[in-house]
């Protein structure tokens, strides 16, 4: 059985830190984790003009997080909350990467930021900032290192999500580490929400009508709790099950 390729967005950065010139950046966990599931990670520069390329030849995609927020315009709101830091660039070669993958039914899966582009493309929107749209909320940018749990969701039955974690925990309930002070506030109509934070706060959502198109607000890669590699075992599974024909995929 062939490798399914897993394409990974990359964050950019400006000169400064690692160096005097651009650069991209990815944390090594999510090439373990997609290497664990069975998957081999392909990391995707942003190049809005590749993106049907790269849908031709990838089996599955993950949206990453990143240190930056999605621009408010993008969801309808009136004003941008002061703590708002946006990368246009990124976030664009995103949109047309994730709407072209959802357009061919390939299995995608979005993490932090990555499931809030996905909840805003489903015509969703978004907290701006947790601590003063919901001041009764849990703190969701975790003070302790991000591979020790955070707080508690629990995950809805009778959803994908549900599904894929059930065996490996208990009560449908999972420890999750968290470093987002956004969330999402209003879901789309065409969205599930499948998981909650203890406080209420929507920790994941799904898109029903899509083989596989899941959002998680905490990040799964770091491999927190044990539901956290089934998500990743999921995703390569799906993507095995893709055959490409072109510009579209259809199931084996």
């Amino acid at each position: 059985m062939s490798t399914p390729l897993v394409g990974v967005t990359l964050d950019v950065e400006g000169p400064g830190g690692f160096s005097q010139r651009p650069w991209y950046a990815l944390r090594k966990d999510y090439a373990d984790a997609i290497t664990r599931a069975g998957g081999a990670a392909v990391f995707l520069p942003h190049d809005p003009g590749a993106v049907d390329t790269l849908c031709d030849r990838l089996d599955a995609l993950v949206i990453a997080g990143g240190a930056f927020d999605i621009d408010p315009k993008r969801y309808g709101a009136g004003t941008t909350h002061a703590s708002v830091s946006t990368k246009p660039g990124r976030t664009s070669f995103e949109e047309a990467l994730l709407l072209e993958a959802l357009t061919r039914d390939m299995p995608v899966l979005g993490i932090c930021g990555g499931m809030q582009l996905l909840a805003v493309l489903a015509g969703s929107t978004l907290h701006q900032h947790i601590p003063e749209a919901l001041p009764d909320a849990l703190n969701h940018e975790q003070d302790e290192p991000p591979d020790l749990p955070c707080h508690g969701i629990d995950v809805a039955a009778g959803t994908q999500l549900a599904e894929i974690v059930a065996p490996h925990v208990t009560s449908l309930r999972m420890h999750v580490n968290s470093t987002h002070h956004q969330a999402v506030a209003e879901p789309g109509r065409s969205v599930v929400v499948s998981a909650r934070a203890t406080d209420g706060v929507i920790e994941a959502i799904e898109l029903p009508r899509k083989r596989f198109a899941i959002g998680v607000q905490w990040h799964p890669e770091v491999g927190v709790d044990p539901g956290d590699r089934a998500i990743f075992r999921a995703l390569v599974q799906a993507a095995r099950s893709v055959e490409k024909t072109g510009r579209g995929a259809r199931p084996r």
